[in-house]
């Protein structure tokens, strides 16, 4: 016998894409996401790519690739898209030092982080499942 499949974690209506282990610390990365939460993708699209911020290039692409989820594993317009959630979360920190004077040592922590980007399709309506 074997366990039952999990439902989705995501509406029907939606499309979700992360990014694990960014080299940026989620302080540096939360400036990004608030610059597009909300947006549609379209816009969001141009925000980022015109925007000064270094790792902008990345979240872009994480964003392409939401967009992508989008339309084909789930089969939404693309026009209609929303960046419904874009938020961040910590992840790895590597720990290093660096040699101070007689002979003590400053800790140096370079942190990690983790964003996610969920699209909303605004043209339909959510399938609401049962759970059983």
């Amino acid at each position: 016998m074997s366990q039952k499949k999990n439902p989705p974690r995501q509406a029907s209506n939606e499309s979700r894409a992360v990014l694990r282990m960014l080299r940026l610390s989620p302080q540096k990365a939360n400036l990004l996401a608030q610059s597009i939460r909300g947006m549609t993708a379209e816009k969001a699209i141009n925000e980022l790519t015109f925007s000064r911020k270094r790792h902008a290039a990345d979240v872009l692409k994480l964003l392409k690739s939401a967009v992508a989820n989008a339309e084909n594993n789930h089969g939404l317009d693309i026009d209609s898209l929303i960046v419904a959630e874009a938020y961040v979360g910590k992840n790895l920190t590597m720990k290093r030092f660096r040699a101070r004077a007689r002979g003590r040592g400053a800790r140096i922590l370079k942190p990690f982080s983790q964003v996610t980007i969920v699209l909303r399709d605004t043209s339909q309506e959510p399938e609401v499942r049962e759970a059983a």
